[in-house]
């Protein structure tokens, strides 16, 4: 809608969100999401530097990727006919992040601006932090970053925003980019604020932290964008409209608001996130790639020192997707092990997957994660599993707020006359709505397929002694306790 509509509310401007009399000093790329996108001369002047252009070699799906190439012999290509969209980066996403966080700051400056005091200091920074929020992200997806460094790395808490920030000061000494201190620095506090533990606290103009990383309520441009984005890649239905929220948001005490006729609405945005987690990002099948390309990595790391590039953002921004292939094509004696995991990937030869129980609601608060140790020491006398044959995944998904609900920390106004916000209890909307709003999914796999049945066995019988019963859904299927390998 922009600044186009003068002060009326009218549905969006077919210009999107760039004020008319920018065009000139702008960009405009097609966006298969948002369409025409238009770029300005200080987002130019990131955009087009080489460290923000390895995002093109990151993919957004992570190794959603090689599940969907490993699913045609020797990776074809063929993904393209089923998946045509599957191979979108945090490239296009990070645009994307960018034009709804100009969107969203101009909305409010055309209906609140000289209400809120939004300056066009304030929108060149939103616009900022939504294109830079993900320059500090590592190869494959969330992975990298919360399965592999962890482990070589001694129990290490580092996140890709903290990179980020760092990526960011690189960038503009390395690019010799003229940006004004005070807009650099808002930038970095925008795109940590939702961190925890990193609440930028009470500031002025506090509204405007909310838009790229809300840490207050978990309701911003970031979600929006990578939502559509991945369902549509996925060829999934997405019945959540971010554009109502968009076009119904007011700023009330410092708080971007919603209308209260949106709850649903907004309820459907958590719960189309949570859908995504279980049948994208969480797909047993995705997760066995994600397994074994952390262990190919892990092997390949004395030699390559993967770790070591996370230290300094000079050799930081050379790492992407295609460590992969550097391993792959490697003929070094140093990288054997790691080549031949990634050689299964490509050949459908994957880690098995032996089946999965939600653990039960009363159970949820008190919850221990699960080992491989737990598993091995639940198996029958007579058999010889060791802990290296079996992986355990806890993998949780709620809709944002743990066990709780997210709509409860989002403030609602009435009309558009009023000027009071207030909370919604839930019983006020539906009946119909979750009693609980979190799963707790405990898998199980191996990397040895001839050892499917024993490690089911032995799931079983820890389902056993821990509650009693067996609480998974499926039995173990019949097809992979026959199967039978022949010996090389």
């Amino acid at each position: 809608m922009g600044d186009c509509s003068n002060g009326e509310r009218l549905p969006r401007c077919n210009s999107g969100a760039a004020p008319f009399d920018s065009r000139r000093f702008s960009k405009h790329i097609h966006d298969n999401v948002h369409g025409n996108i238009y770029l300005d001369r200080q987002a130019l002047k990131f955009i087009d530097t080489e460290q923000f252009q390895r995002l093109r070699e990151l993919k957004q799906l992570g190794t959603h990727i090689l599940y969907f190439l490993s699913s045609f012999p020797q990776g074809t290509g063929l993904t393209y006919m089923v998946y045509p969209g599957a191979v979108h980066s945090r490239f296009e996403h990070s645009l994307g992040v960018y034009w709804l966080a100009s969107d969203a700051v101009h909305r409010l400056k055309t209906y609140q601006g000289q209400e809120l005091g939004i300056e066009s200091f304030d929108v060149q920074t939103v616009k900022l932090a939504g294109l830079l929020h993900d320059v500090g992200h590592g190869p494959f997806s969330h992975m990298f970053e919360r399965e592999f460094l962890p482990r070589v790395r001694d129990g290490i808490k580092w996140s890709h925003e903290d990179m980020s920030l760092k990526m960011i000061d690189y960038i503009v000494d390395e690019h010799s980019i003229d940006i004004d201190p005070g807009t650099l620095k808002k930038v970095k506090e925008m795109i940590v604020a939702s961190e925890e533990g990193k609440s930028v606290g009470a500031k002025e103009k506090q509204f405007l932290y909310d838009i790229v990383a809300n840490g207050r309520n978990g309701i911003d441009v970031d979600k929006f964008d990578y939502i559509e984005r991945d369902t549509r890649a996925c060829g999934l239905g997405c019945n959540f409209q971010f554009q109502r929220l968009m076009e119904t948001m007011r700023v009330i005490d410092n708080e971007i608001c919603y209308r209260a006729k949106e709850y649903l609405t907004l309820h459907k945005l958590f719960s189309t996130r949570a859908d995504l987690h279980r049948t994208v990002y969480s797909h047993p099948k995705v997760k066995a790639i994600d397994l074994m390309v952390v262990d190919a990595l892990i092997k390949a790391n004395d030699h390559l020192q993967i770790d070591s590039l996370i230290d300094e953002p000079a050799q930081y921004w050379m790492l992407d997707d295609t460590i992969v292939k550097t391993i792959e094509t490697s003929t070094h004696q140093d990288l054997e092990e790691s080549r031949n995991l990634i050689r299964r990937i490509r050949r459908r030869d994957i880690y098995q997957f032996c089946n999965e129980f939600a653990v039960p609601k009363e159970n949820l608060e008190f919850f221990k994660n699960v080992t491989a140790q737990d598993i091995i020491c639940s198996q029958k006398s007579d058999a010889q599993l060791n802990e290296e044959d079996v992986i355990v995944t806890n993998v949780k998904i709620d809709l944002t707020s743990g066990r709780n609900n997210p709509l409860e920390r989002i403030s609602f106004f009435q009309d558009y006359d009023s000027s009071e916000k207030s909370h919604i209890k839930e019983d006020r909307i539906s009946h119909l709505l979750p009693a609980c709003y979190q799963d707790l999914i405990v898998r199980v796999y191996t990397r040895d397929p001839k050892l499917v049945e024993a490690v089911s066995k032995a799931f079983e019988n820890f389902q056993m002694k821990t509650y009693g019963e067996k609480t998974q859904v499926h039995a173990t299927p019949e097809k992979k306790k026959r199967l039978k390998y022949k010996e090389k």
